[in-house]
């Protein structure tokens, strides 16, 4: 009975355009990167370093593909049909619960199963230049990309049984998946080398990533090894994998059933209405009670940038002080880091290190505030309501895009004393991190700009979210794809070029980064900002004017 699900799935996807331009722009990308690099005399090299070069962007670009573009499938897989009062049908079908969630897991996997076969031309012809083993190389490095797959699918539709919306279920889905592919490597990264139990415990929580796998299997080394030797991590990503893989599906079979269609909500007190003990005691525990009675909101003030405020999940204000607390604390880490690891490492792996981690947070929130201002109306229908306040458009939209700047500035201004501390530790720098800090402005203006109008084209958020998450990691994350093979693969005027549009590397070539001295990026990268910048908002006030006109 499982098979009319595994059907539905993947025929339902497969009609959308998104998966259309996924599978033939993965075929065109792979087998562009093969022809670049195609023997000209149609000689196989002895060597096999070409073959090697072009081996290590295509495994290094397939997992990029696989944990940026599959997630958002799965996400937006069982919340769509809780909205939609679909899941109720099927939870009161004959089918058990074990049957529905392998029907949707084989449907996405299906989908991406065909996804990994259209990069199979571009493996052949790496392994036909010579020097690429299929046993030893491209065999082993599809077994690593199906237990990402695997593993990343069910945690998406592990998510995706408990949030509420699917643009929810995508911020939650890919701010997972950065946290078990990218963040679980910073323990290592930092503790390697020293004695105790923790570097210890580090080597096995940066195995929940694939990166150091797939570099040991391209002959790159662990990933932040400095040159010093680490275990082979293979055996103990697989295991974590699976193990976590098993756990995820298990978890949402159980939840699915009916009760996952209840939403029982306590009505709450408000805290004027609480006894005078208890005010008290919950102005001790939250710098800002969020159960207080709102003011009213004043003469002055955008009524939209208030409404977005109040109506976003992490929008109110009590929560915006949790977010930059948790900003400041990791920049003070990183402060520490600098103070601590400046002998070892140097000034400029250090502002490395915390500009890579500046735009991820960028990355990450930027498309889930700005994406869903205008097509969150557009698909609840505010939008028409809107329309029929006194405001004019201008307010509307210069009130949503102010509560996404005013959140993003905080999170900028919380994510400074680590730049401080390296000017005072080292003062020439001084000049280098306002430089930084002006690279890193046009990335959080660009991705807002991007994701607005980005919101103002779809009518559908989880829609806006995935091109704007999409978007931004092919300017920032496609772009270092090149980088990797600069000097071999790619030519360094080449690889200048296409850094040209990439904001951190252009900070990482201010800040001299260790494999980015030779390059120079700015001022041609601000030019670049600025002018992508105007194309967004063009677009975005062409679109709004066409939405404010009479349908």
């Amino acid at each position: 009975m499982g098979y009319a699900i595994v059907e539905r799935e993947l025929i339902g996807t497969l009609r959308t355009r998104r998966a259309l331009a996924l599978l033939v722009g993965v075929a065109i990308a792979f087998s562009l990167l093969v022809v670049s690099r195609w023997p000209s005399d149609a000689t196989v090299e002895l060597s096999g370093v070409q073959a090697q070069e072009v081996f290590r962007l295509f495994a290094y670009g397939l997992l990029a593909i696989l944990v940026l573009m599959v997630p958002a499938f799965p996400a937006t897989s069982v919340v769509r049909e809780k909205n939609q009062g679909t899941l109720d049908l099927l939870l009161n079908s004959p089918m058990p619960s074990w049957s529905i969630y392998l029907g949707k897991m084989l449907g996405i996997l299906v989908f991406v199963i065909l996804l990994l076969t259209m990069s199979l031309p571009a493996a052949s012809a790496a392994y036909a230049m010579g020097g690429v083993s299929w046993l030893r190389q491209i065999l082993p490095l599809y077994g690593i990309l199906a237990l990402v797959l695997v593993q990343y699918t069910a945690l998406a539709l592990l998510v995706s049984s408990y949030a509420a919306t699917t643009d929810s279920a995508l911020k939650i889905t890919y701010g997972l998946v950065l946290l078990a592919a990218v963040v679980t490597l910073g323990p290592h990264f930092f503790l390697q080398g020293q004695p105790g139990w923790m570097p210890k415990a580090a080597e096995w929580v940066r195995c929940a990533s694939p990166v150091p796998t797939v570099m040991e299997l391209v002959g790159h080394g662990d990933a932040g090894s400095f040159g010093r030797g680490a275990p082979t991590t293979l055996a103990r990503f697989a295991a974590f994998a699976a193990g976590s893989a098993i756990v995820f599906a298990v978890t949402t079979i159980v939840r699915l059933n009916s009760f996952l269609l209840d939403r029982p909500r306590p009505q709450g007190i408000v805290t004027d209405d609480r006894s005078t003990a208890q005010q008290w005691l919950r102005r001790l525990v939250f710098l800002v009670d969020p159960h207080r009675r709102k003011r009213g909101i004043g003469p002055f003030v955008n009524p939209v940038m208030v409404k977005e405020f109040r109506t976003r999940r992490f929008g109110r204000i009590h929560w915006l002080l949790r977010l930059v607390s948790l900003a400041a604390l990791v920049s003070l880490l990183l402060t520490y880091a600098a103070t601590t690891g400046t002998i070892d490492w140097g000034v400029e792996t250090i502002g490395g290190i915390m500009v890579i981690l500046q735009v991820a947070l960028l990355l990450v929130l930027t498309p889930s505030l700005a994406a869903n201002l205008i097509s969150t109306e557009r698909e609840s229908g505010g939008w028409e309501l809107l329309m029929m306040t006194p405001l004019p458009a201008r307010s509307i939209l210069l009130g949503k895009l102010l509560s996404v700047f005013l959140t993003l500035l905080l999170l900028m201004l919380a994510t400074l004393p680590g730049y401080l501390v390296m000017i005072w530790i080292h003062p020439p720098l001084r000049w280098q991190v306002w430089q930084v800090l002006i690279c890193l402005s046009w990335m959080a203006l660009f991705a807002m700009f991007l994701s607005a109008a980005v919101s103002s084209l779809c009518r559908r958020t989880a829609l806006a979210t995935t091109i704007s998450y999409a978007l931004l990691s092919v300017v920032c994350v496609g772009t270092m794809l090149i980088w990797l093979g600069g000097g071999t693969t790619f030519g360094h005027e080449l690889v200048e070029s296409v850094l040209q549009i990439n904001p951190m590397a252009a900070a990482l070539t201010i800040i001299e980064a260790p494999g980015f001295t030779n390059y120079r990026l700015v001022p041609s990268n601000w030019w670049w900002m600025g002018g992508m910048c105007l194309l967004c908002v063009f677009v975005m006030l062409a679109q709004t004017w066409r939405l404010t006109r009479p349908q």
